[in-house]
């Protein structure tokens, strides 16, 4: 067995992520079934993994991660530069989709970077991994790198803004579907239901039920059904798309390329779509190639534009500078926490920031919308404050069972101040222009 250990980063562009990544490690983003860092780990599975992040999300880290991390024991290792020295160390960016890649964990030291130089993985020896103090990596991995020799260019899918998640969800979906213990139909299938296509791109677990009147289409990929889950008559899920632990389908038409999370509950329209755990769109509507985050609510009725009338590449907003983003279809990206009123319409291309409440009134959202503000009559406010919005969410996640802790309020907190000069100074415009 190998001594080596893998750490896996975020580096210095988690900002371009915002606002899912204002409150998510840039590894623990979905992307297909499982999130960066699963599908990390499962390739390393004899190694010992340490995790390096912004330090107000060390909480969440431990949480969420410690009880599926490959570190042997309870607890996961995280930010302690110490626990590396004594060890060779694979260390590999948090914002790569690990996928039809062949990267070994033992072999000679070597650095894999992108075509724009990011550095993407490192194999490094200990003589080397003995000088990293602190917790700043990407600064040492650079520093690092005028000692090897051995540098190579990769082509490998690296998220660099929020609208990647969505290109790469497919493929990360089919990848998902291969490394599955796995696959056919163990739960609860009804005789009226069918699989339409190959029935061994199907994955139906065992305490999941599939209920009459259901066609599961797998002619263009894999579908997977997880635990608890429950799909309901009516319901159309094309592949490649997976289903999370105990989400509800509910006479929905789940188009290509979908990942739904946990505990979600879903109606109406979805396509090409990644919806975190938590997360409703219970209703009417179209969701379209878009990134919902956790304990987001989609009023009923809200629609998302996905693609533009003159079919042209859609623009979306990237910290404060509109960019384009390549792809002719683009919804929504929405943080967590937010919630949106019946018959919102959001515009294509829209960023809608964290624990924000939206009321569309019957016109189209502007393309961006801060985090921690209500957006009424047109127009930013700041609502009830900061205190009227963590209420608001102890009340939502008791209706699940789940408990808003002092450490989620923290990470809420920090991010509300993240956003405050962006949020005061568009909510100052707001009023100026009345």
């Amino acid at each position: 067995m190998s001594d080596r250990k893998i750490c896996i980063f975020e580096d210095e562009k988690y900002g371009n992520l915002y606002p899912i990544a204002l409150t998510h490690p840039v590894f623990e983003l979905k992307c297909g079934h499982t999130f960066l860092y699963e599908k990390i780990i499962r390739n390393f599975n004899n190694a010992k993994a340490v995790y390096f992040v912004r330090e107000y999300l060390v909480s969440l880290v431990k949480k969420k991660i410690g009880n599926v991390s490959v570190t042997e024991g309870n607890g996961v290792t995280i930010n302690d530069s110490n626990s590396l020295k004594g060890n060779d160390v694979l260390f590999i960016n948090g914002r790569w989709v690990f996928m039809n890649y062949d990267l070994q964990l033992d072999g000679d030291e070597e650095i894999g970077i992108d075509k724009d130089g990011t550095i993407i993985y490192a194999r490094l020896n200990r003589n080397i991994v003995e000088g990293f103090t602190g917790t700043d990596i990407s600064q040492f991995l650079k520093n690092s790198k005028d000692k090897i020799k051995n540098i190579k260019t990769i082509n490998v899918a690296v998220v660099n803004y929020l609208w990647d998640l969505v290109k790469f969800n497919p493929e990360a979906i089919k990848d998902d579907f291969k490394h599955l213990k796995e696959t056919g139909i163990k739960g609860k299938f009804a005789k009226s239901s069918e699989v339409f296509g190959d029935n061994n791109l199907v994955f139906v677990a065992k305490t999941a039920q599939v209920h009459p009147q259901v066609v599961l289409d797998t002619t263009l990929g894999p579908v997977i059904i997880d635990e608890g889950a429950i799909v309901y008559p009516f319901t159309r899920i094309e592949g490649p798309s997976c289903i999370g632990r105990n989400t509800f389908i509910v006479g929905a038409k789940i188009r290509e390329g979908s990942a739904i999370g946990e505990t979600c509950r879903i109606g109406g329209e979805v396509e090409e779509s990644i919806v975190h755990g938590f997360s409703n769109k219970y209703h009417e509507g179209f969701l379209g190639h878009a990134y919902l985050g956790e304990w987001v609510n989609l009023g009923a009725s809200t629609q998302n534009s996905d693609v533009k009338n003159d079919y042209s590449n859609v623009q979306m907003y990237v910290n404060d500078t509109l960019m384009d983003s390549g792809m002719t279809k683009l919804g929504c990206m929405v943080g967590d926490h937010t919630k949106t009123a019946i018959g919102t319409l959001i515009n294509t291309g829209t960023v809608v920031g964290t624990m924000s409440n939206v009321v569309g009134g019957g016109d189209m959202l502007p393309k961006f919308i801060p985090s921690f503000c209500w957006y009424l009559n047109g127009r930013p406010t700041k609502g009830y404050g900061f205190n009227q919005m963590i209420e608001s969410a102890k009340r939502v996640l008791e209706r699940r069972k789940k408990t808003l802790t002092e450490d989620d309020i923290l990470i809420l907190k920090k991010a509300y101040e993240i956003a405050k000069i962006k949020r005061d100074e568009l909510i100052k415009k707001s009023f100026m222009v009345r």
